[in-house]
């Protein structure tokens, strides 16, 4: 994993994934927010929705690839970039290889079920037909609070 110098867009795309973060819990979902941009413009937006939904499927990145295929005519999204405001599952590393998603912005790691890194490489595995190039870390720390307030609120609501 080599560190990468972020772009404006990198800031700029994410602070939108972080919006999509924030619709999630606003609904009691675990806030992870998705955003996918083709050609400088966002096409898709996905935040995580299992709960509602009552599917394990419903992850922020899988209802954003969906969202982007549709609009792009195509499950290949070959020309886009996702942003994410939390590392991928193993789910959902799967999903953005199969769907040939070429660049990944992570906001933060996901050390007990992140699949870009933290656990496992998948979405950099050579031995895949295709490898997708990560950036890791952008707006990090904003990531990863909206996550530790969010449980930390679970917590005390359970204690109640």
């Amino acid at each position: 994993m080599k560190m990468q110098e972020w772009t404006s867009d990198d800031i700029k795309y994410m602070k939108e994934a972080l919006k999509q973060a924030e619709k999630a819990e606003r609904i009691e979902e675990v806030p992870i927010g998705c955003v996918i941009v083709h050609q400088g413009r966002i096409i898709s937006r996905g935040y995580n929705r299992r709960n509602i939904q009552a599917s394990a499927l419903a992850h922020a990145e899988i209802l954003a690839i969906k969202k982007a295929s549709k609009k792009m005519g195509d499950w290949r999204l070959e020309e886009c970039i996702m942003y994410i405001t939390l590392e991928p599952c193993p789910m959902c590393a799967g999903a953005i290889v199969q769907a040939r998603i070429p660049k990944v912005v992570i906001g933060a790691m996901n050390p007990k079920a992140g699949c870009a890194g933290s656990i496992l490489n998948l979405l950099e595995e050579r031995r895949f037909n295709h490898q997708v190039e990560t950036v890791r870390g952008v707006l990090e720390e904003e990531c990863q609070i909206k996550m530790k307030n969010f449980f930390k609120s679970l917590r005390e609501k359970k204690k109640k």
